[in-house]
């Protein structure tokens, strides 16, 4: 180092006779001056070694030790006894969901039994209820800080996926199975949960009760989902029984109960055996020998199967709690060693601290005062404050310390004079300025070496700053995504190219005017707030807005934005998404129109939803579907408001052309099928505005990809239409042949049967043997009019024309092979001739079939009308197995009934019986 003169600085250190103390003062010697404390005669090191003595040191490191460890374990004991409690919820949520999948299967499987569709609603809202409880016991958990998994995350999740399996198994998309196995998948997330909370073993006791507990969790999961598939066997009556391929359920409760005796107490050992013994226990154990047999004749009725399995996994639950109980007792028990552990420690600590601090402030008066003015002296230097001088003048290192602080004083204002000079050069950007290493030394030229070092690396980054910004600009300049910088007063400050490019603006009309001037006027209330929201700091914000185009069109932008407010500036990315959100638009339409022609919608409400469909596409309120007739006409299929006189003229202009035509405020596309000109779609501005440019190109392409659903919608109904004429021609051929023979051939008979009779009387003197011909001959002719009357009867039975379908069906029935059970609730007047038509024939075949081939011995028949709808329901106690397409006679009745806008329905497991429900359209009924 170099002096205040420039001369060498060397720092000796006092203390020894003969050695200076200070530069420029007379050397003092180590001897202590008569008069001075005994404790200032003493070197700071000695003090220190009072003050902190080796057992003391190593005691009270043990125990902060202890106690880190001791709180380190509460916390651990105490966030494993939360996630406990949190588990204990998701158990019982699991349980309600274990009723509900049973409820929901049972109604899948067997929708007639009684009381399931009240179960299945009890145990919804037992599932919402404990949903509910699971959510508050998570969210407490959430509070203590426990640093447990999202559990209010998935829990809202698997509630999202509770309401979708609701509605989908409501709305008949599952069978049993399917219904089944989306339970069984949230109840399995759901065990996973448990799982991963109940995980941490802070102790062995804790973490075998933990495992008993899983353990008997997962058993009655297993067997919670070996009842509800053997409840929709026994329900259903088919399928393949579980012991074809094993039953995984069994063997999955097996383990489990086996893991559960391995880690519980010996009171819960022998309260499993002797659940597993009891009369329910058997009766499934004999269940699942039954199935693994195939032995069918032992298998239970379904109530003795559900009673039998619920008793079971009653006492299960029971012995679960229990074990719930064992976990959360083990975790309290361990908790509370633990903190009496801890406390035991910290007592001990504060003992220590006691002492300590006695001989602390017994040193305390000896250290205070010097070190005192020592750390002003350096809280002064640290300040700039280089004119403190210190007045200490002890013997002891502090002492030496304060000379140091003097000394140090000179070096550093020459060091400061330095980091001045520096600071100036950069300020000038004079950045080639070195310091003067030279006149330092040691630890003071090593830290001029590194502030040049410093320079020269902030020279060098300056450059390479330089050349990132020119690389930027290109960057910025070459991007197909739009760029810009924009300010929180409201303008752009920068935007490169392709933000030109796409809104069709030079860069000095973006620049000059506010950047919600080019906003869509409907999208500019929401931008403003973005716009605020971002002006208070919010890290990133993404959203889609509509700009207009300098040629008056719409585009989307889809928008990436950070705010820097120290800067006042928002720096965002834009994309244009116009096509990309016009086609996602063009396909959700395109299939909610197929989804109507698949589902069989009537064909005018297909052509209605096409004209709704392409008049959000077009943002228009006005548009129809026309279909062009032989004689030029243009019949309207289907409208969202109909066309105006400019919207007739388009599609003349569409029927002149062939091609996509555009008249005042209306467009025309042409629909093509089987390359002909099939129709048109017409849209129409409204308030006669005009729509905007490229409005054809648009309809055309939308109208070239539904023309193939409107041709499956006006086949279907071409097809419906022809099914009900041929009907229709079929009934009036009945109808004439059974007049014909009523007229004609029946008349004869008893014309004939008349002469025979008169003959008869004739023939009072002749032969015997030619008496008993005319006899025979005349009973032969009774037969024959009796098997034409049956003809004429089942062609078309007169009782129908003349009486009604009531009388009809009543004939029918006296004239059953079986007995028949007639409910008619039957309107006073006539019913629609191809009504009573379709329901006397479908009623006449059903009697035939139960007495030819279903062995009843009773059939049901019940009539009412509701809704405009004629409901005719057969059933009988047959061995059913009727296929709807194993034979002609169900398929004709099928086509009957479609023929006339019906649907007929057949339902026939096997050895329980036929069930068909036929239900018809009426007439809706004109207001008076």
């Amino acid at each position: 180092m170099v002096g205040a003169r420039g001369g060498p600085l060397r720092l000796r250190r006092p203390g020894r006779p003969g050695q200076s103390g200070r530069p420029g003062r007379p050397g003092r010697t180590s001897r202590p001056r008569a008069g001075t404390p005994l404790l200032a005669r003493l070197r700071v090191g000695t003090k220190l070694m009072l003050l902190v003595l080796l057992p003391v040191s190593g005691l009270l490191a043990f125990t902060v030790f202890s106690a880190v460890t001791d709180w380190g374990e509460a916390r651990t004991l105490r966030d494993f006894r939360t996630a406990t409690r949190v588990s204990f919820a998701l158990t019982a949520l699991t349980e309600a969901l274990a009723r509900e999948r049973l409820a929901e299967v049972l109604v899948e499987a067997d929708p007639d039994r009684q009381g399931v569709t009240a179960e299945r609603d009890a145990a919804r809202r037992a599932t919402d209820r404990a949903l509910t409880a699971a959510l508050t016991a998570a969210r407490a958990g959430a509070a203590d800080g426990t640093g447990q998994p999202d559990v209010l995350g998935q829990l809202d999740a698997k509630g999202r996926q509770l309401f979708a399996t609701r509605l989908e198994a409501g709305s008949g998309s599952f069978t049993a199975t399917e219904t089944e196995q989306r339970y069984a998948s949230l109840t399995n997330d759901l065990l996973n949960t448990v799982h991963h909370l109940d995980s941490g073993r802070p102790s062995r006791a804790s973490g075998r009760a933990a495992d008993g507990y899983l353990a008997a969790l997962e058993a009655i999961e297993a067997a919670e989902r070996e009842r509800a598939d053997l409840a929709a066997l026994f329900a259903t009556g088919t399928g393949d029984a579980p012991g074809a391929t094993g039953d995984p359920w069994q063997a999955l409760e097996a383990a489990q109960l086996d893991t559960f005796r391995q880690n519980v107490s010996g009171r819960l050992k022998v309260r499993l055996s002797g659940v597993l013994l009891q009369p329910a226990g058997r009766t499934v154990r004999a269940t699942r020998e039954a199935l693994a047999a195939g032995d069918t004749a032992q298998l239970p009725s379904l109530d003795r199967w559900l009673a039998a399995s619920t008793g079971r996994l009653t006492a299960l639950r029971t012995i679960a709690d229990a074990a719930e109980d064992e976990l959360a007792t083990a975790a309290d028990r361990d908790l509370r060693a633990v903190k009496d552990r801890g406390e035991r420690e910290l007592g001990l600590s504060v003992v220590v601290l006691l002492a300590v601090t006695v001989l602390a402030l017994a040193l305390r008066r000896s250290i205070n005062r010097p070190l005192t003015e020592v750390s002003e002296g350096a809280r002064a230097l640290a300040d700039g404050d280089l004119s403190y001088d210190m007045r200490y003048a002890g013997r002891d290192e502090i002492g030496d310390v304060a000379d140091t602080f003097r000394e140090l004083h000179v070096t550093s204002e020459r060091f400061a004079a330095e980091i001045r000079t520096m600071n100036t050069a950069i300020d000038d950007n004079r950045l080639g300025h070195r310091a003067d290493v030279a006149a330092f030394g040691g630890t003071w030229a090593q830290l001029l070496r590194g502030m040049n070092a410093t320079m020269a690396s902030f020279a060098a980054a300056h450059g390479r700053r330089d050349k990132a910004e020119q690389e930027l600009e290109s960057i910025f300049n070459l991007s197909l995504d739009l760029l810009c910088i924009s300010g929180v007063d409201g303008y752009f400050k920068r935007v490169n190219p392709a933000f030109e490019r796409t809104l069709g603006y030079p860069g000095s009309t973006l620049l000059s005017r506010p950047y919600l001037d080019f906003v869509h006027e409907e999208d500019r209330d929401r931008v403003q707030a973005i716009l605020d929201r971002l002006a208070t700091g919010a890290e990133v914000v993404e959203f889609e807005n509509r700009y207009v185009r300098g040629d008056g069109t719409e585009c989307w932008l889809q928008w990436s934005c950070r705010p820097v407010i120290e800067e006042g500036l928002i720096y965002a990315a834009a994309r244009d998404v116009t096509e990309s959100r016009r086609a996602a638009r063009e396909q959700a339409a395109l299939r909610s129109v197929a989804t109507l022609v698949a589902r069989g919608v009537p064909p005018h409400e297909v052509f209605t939803a096409v004209a709704h469909e392409v008049g959000l596409l077009l943002s228009t309120s006005s548009a129809a579907v026309l279909r062009y007739e032989a004689d030029g006409a243009a019949t309207v299929l289907g409208s969202a408001r109909t066309a105006a006189t400019e919207g007739q003229q388009a599609a003349r202009a569409v029927a002149a052309t062939g091609r996509a035509a555009r008249v005042g405020g209306s467009v025309g596309a042409p629909i093509v099928v089987d390359d002909r000109l099939w129709g048109a779609v017409v849209v129409s501005a409204p308030h006669s505005e005009p729509l905007p440019r490229g409005t054809e190109p648009r309809l055309a392409d939308f109208t070239e990809l539904i023309a193939t659903a409107i041709a499956n919608a006006d086949s279907r109904a071409q097809l419906a239409a022809s099914r009900a004429r041929v009907v229709a021609a079929g009934d009036a051929s009945r109808r004439r042949i059974e007049r014909d023979l009523h007229d004609g051939v029946q008349q004869r008979l008893v014309s004939l049967q008349l002469d025979l009779r008169m003959a008869e009387s004739m023939t009072a003197d002749q032969p015997a043997e030619l008496v008993e011909q005319l006899a025979h001959i005349g009973k032969g002719l009774d037969d024959a009019f009796e098997d034409l009357l049956q003809i004429s009867r089942g062609i078309h039975p007169a009782i129908l024309s003349k009486g009604g379908l009531g009388p009809a069906l009543r004939a029918l029935a006296r004239r059953s092979a079986v007995p028949v059970e007639l409910d008619l609730e039957l309107p006073g007047t006539r019913l629609p001739e191809q009504t009573e038509v379709a329901v006397y024939y479908v009623t006449s075949e059903c009697l035939t079939n139960a007495a030819k081939h279903a062995r009843a011995t009773v059939v049901e028949v019940r009539a009412r009308v509701y809704e405009d709808v004629l409901e005719v329901v057969i059933g009988d106690d047959g061995v059913g197995g009727a296929e709807p397409g194993g034979g002609s006679g169900l398929i004709g009745l099928t086509d009957r009934v479609e023929a006339i806008g019906g649907r007929l329905t057949v339902r026939s497991p096997p050895g329980r019986g036929t069930t068909l429900i036929a239900r018809l359209p009426l007439p809706r009924s004109s207001p008076d």
